[in-house]
């Protein structure tokens, strides 16, 4: 099952669901405000990602934190991902051994499997 990580009021996060409705994906939708993203799942996606492009430096949260004074190394970046969800770039998307972070719809049309009998386990 493919699941979208993120927050129901994020415009990627909508562009996102809306491209999966229109298409006729089935996925789970995981919010990050009632289901907190542990350590232990931000290290399942670092696998398949890079740090710097699933921590967000755009956001309101980072610049509140003002977490860019703290030059933090890649391991405190983590940490500061699990302990506040709301660093994490929207959405992120999972499925199979796949990782999609961020609204880009020719990813989507590229990565994701074309049936509904290929989307697999993250």
């Amino acid at each position: 099952m493919i699941k979208i990580y993120g927050i129901k009021n994020c415009d990627s996060v909508r562009k996102a669901i809306k491209h999966f409705k229109e298409f006729d994906i089935p996925y789970e939708f995981v919010d990050f405000r009632e289901t907190a993203v542990t350590d232990n799942t931000v290290g399942k996606w670092l696998e398949h990602t890079d740090i710097k492009t699933l921590f967000n430096t755009r956001g309101t949260t980072y610049r509140t934190l003002k977490l860019k004074e703290l030059n933090l190394s890649d391991e405190d970046k983590q940490l500061w991902l699990a302990k506040e969800n709301m660093l994490i770039k929207r959405p992120v998307i999972t499925f199979g051994n796949e990782i999609i972070v961020g609204y880009n719809k020719d990813k989507y049309l590229d990565k994701l499997p074309k049936t509904k009998d290929n989307y697999g386990e993250f």
